[in-house]
């Protein structure tokens, strides 16, 4: 098995990867700040703590698991102390697009995680599963009931 370095360094894959971190991150929290401090933290344990990766594949499940694993420790910690959130919009050039992510803030958390995974990343049923750890069967049907919850979202809208 043969290890893959970092090809043009560690810039180019923050920088390849940076958007995706980020809009994890951000589905995960639903605002800009806590997303920024997500993405921090992802590429601080990338620079520190990354195992060595056979695969572009690998590298880039490795990134995702970790912004999972960091949101989750986050909303942990968040749980123990009282804020309130800042309410932040993500800018979106096509005001179908604004009118659409303002819905998807609208579902819950694991919603917006499942559905900017499958549609966003382009992972399959079978990659949230092993990222999320969860059985493939219960991806699918939660991508299912998240796609509903947005449909009836966006059908009260008009």
């Amino acid at each position: 098995m043969e290890l893959l370095q970092d090809s043009g360094g560690r810039e180019a894959v923050i920088r390849r990867y940076s958007n995706m971190v980020y809009r994890l991150a951000f589905a995960r929290t639903g605002n800009v700040s806590d997303a920024e401090d997500l993405y921090q933290e992802v590429f601080l344990r990338y620079l520190t703590k990354a195992p060595p990766f056979t695969s572009e594949d690998h590298r880039k499940a490795w990134l995702l698991r970790v912004t999972v694993n960091c949101a989750n420790r986050f909303h942990a910690l968040r749980l123990r102390r009282r804020t309130e959130p800042l309410s932040d919009a993500l800018s979106v050039p096509a005001p179908e697009g604004e009118e659409l992510w303002e819905e998807l803030r609208r579902l819950p958390e694991k919603d917006r995680t499942i559905l900017h995974l499958y549609y966003y990343e382009d992972l399959n049923t079978e990659e949230i599963a092993r990222l999320l750890d969860r059985n493939p069967a219960t991806v699918r049907s939660q991508l299912s009931r998240a796609r509903d919850k947005l449909k009836k979202l966006l059908l009260e809208e008009g």
